[in-house]
């Protein structure tokens, strides 16, 4: 599913939930310029699957035209699909990494508490290895473990720390090494 795709599903998504959602909050979810919220929006009235109204004068609503809702519906299943074939890809790397460790490591860290550190525990859980806690820069708790920062990790018995952030592994990465821990000693998917 392409960025488009995903933004007119979150655009139609809004327009359903609140007619008399603005432009700025609209631009504000997407993470996008004005201008460009307008263009979206202008777009999806031109293939009418909204209708845009002024009532009164300065006050604009969006309505979600049936037309919309058949689109929003066939966007919702392309989206399902596509988070289904992400998660499967995701389980067999992780599967693939963690066999990659298992012949040697059974101590590991997860770094990271995103979707991929839950999925990274479910897998952890399903093979012979064990998992001596969650790191990451804050502090709290996740997945009913104590979250502990990067700088606990020289204190820890372990054998591995898999970073679970793939848009920021190098950075972790490095960060893990300025800790203290070993290049040899961490694994990214």
């Amino acid at each position: 599913m392409d960025i488009q795709s995903q933004r007119d599903l979150q655009l139609l998504n809004e327009v359903e939930q609140n007619a008399a959602v603005t432009q700025r909050s609209l631009a504000r979810k997407l993470d996008v310029a004005l201008g460009l919220t307008n263009l979206y929006l202008k777009r999806l009235a031109r293939k009418g699957y909204i209708k845009i109204t002024t009532i009164p004068r300065h006050r604009i609503k969006y309505l979600l035209t049936p037309r919309g809702m058949a689109e929003k519906s066939r966007l919702t299943y392309l989206y399902m699909q596509y988070s289904l074939s992400y998660y499967r890809d995701m389980r067999q790397r992780l599967k693939v990494v963690l066999t990659g460790l298992a012949s040697g490591a059974k101590r590991i860290v997860i770094c990271g508490t995103g979707e991929l550190a839950e999925l990274a525990y479910i897998s952890l859980r399903e093979m012979d290895l064990t998992l001596v806690g969650f790191v990451d820069g804050n502090q709290g708790t996740f997945l009913s473990y104590p979250l502990w920062p990067i700088e606990a990790l020289p204190n820890w018995d372990f054998d591995t720390v898999l970073i679970t952030d793939l848009e920021e592994a190098k950075r972790v990465q490095a960060r893990l090494i300025r800790a203290g821990v070993l290049r040899e000693k961490t694994a990214t998917l």
